[in-house]
């Protein structure tokens, strides 16, 4: 099947662009108002872009607490979803009032971060502390404003679990990371496998 992305015209009960473009990772992303309220949220268009300096991204579909936190304060933490972790995860994505703590709602224990203010999930393996680069409003082909803006942040400080560093290496798959998939799917990472980039002919 083709269909033109612009018309939606595929005919299927759902949009499919989010099963296309999966797995996704996700940014469990901890913020901090200038008053001290802490909103913790998943983020499914989340991914690194990069390495020196690292760099982060997220986008919000919406003007959302966090994206209101990380303006008034320019922190942020992206804390690792894990299949242990994930009913906690989805409990973050409820809608809630402003104000409301959702790492406590889920019933998750905070940790301090080191270098940013908002604190961290201290049962997750990993999380990166980031100081915001900037937030770009996005607009479409015609140039019309978007309700969605993606936020840059480097990541300034890495918390590591050190009973997931084998040999020398982190073990991805034993920290079993959840990823989005489309409509109300999901992946989990337990297997690996291993390529070596080619060298140059």
């Amino acid at each position: 099947m083709f269909y033109d992305a612009r018309k939606n015209d595929h005919g299927l009960p759902h949009d499919p662009i989010k099963a296309i473009v999966a797995p996704r990772p996700i940014g469990w992303i901890t913020s901090m108002s200038a008053a001290g309220d802490i909103n913790l949220a998943p983020y499914s268009f989340f991914n690194a872009v990069s390495s020196r300096p690292t760099i982060v991204t997220f986008s919000s579909e919406g003007q959302k607490d966090s994206l209101a936190f990380i303006r008034e304060t320019r922190e942020f933490v992206c804390n690792l979803a894990t299949w242990d972790l994930r009913e906690a995860m989805n409990k973050t994505s409820a809608p809630m009032a402003r104000g409301v703590n959702e790492m406590e709602a889920a019933g998750l224990e905070a940790a301090p971060s080191c270098l940013v203010k908002p604190p961290r999930v201290a049962a997750s393996p990993c999380a990166l502390e980031c100081v915001l680069l900037q937030i770009l409003p996005l607009s479409d082909i015609e140039g019309r404003a978007l309700d969605a803006y993606v936020v840059f942040g480097e990541v300034i400080g890495v918390h590591i679990d050190d009973r997931y560093i084998r040999d020398g290496l982190l073990d991805t798959a034993a920290m079993k990371p959840i990823a989005r998939n489309g409509y109300h799917n999901y992946s989990v990472v337990e297997r690996e496998f291993r390529m070596v980039r080619p060298s140059r002919a």
